[in-house]
């Protein structure tokens, strides 16, 4: 089964943000205490992350937790 469009649009958004900021993935989750694979199955749409995960992730880029989600006028259409 395919990931769900707005996981796509979410791990793409992370992914995004997190290339702004030059990390890794490994130094992204070495940051926020969970393993690599997570955070490339997030990027990826594979996994459906926690609240507090985004939370941390957030924290970890530096960004508003809102900011880790693309408008949602740009989802509307893959829905």
């Amino acid at each position: 089964m395919p990931p769900h469009p707005h996981l796509l649009a979410l791990g793409r958004r992370i992914k995004h943000l997190r290339l702004e900021k030059g990390y890794k993935q490994k130094r992204l989750a070495e940051h926020i205490g969970i393993d690599r694979s997570y955070i490339g199955g997030v990027e990826r749409g594979e996994r459906n992350p926690g609240i507090v995960n985004l939370v941390r992730i957030a924290m970890a880029l530096e960004v508003e937790v809102g900011d880790l989600f693309p408008p949602v006028t740009s989802l509307s259409s893959e829905s």
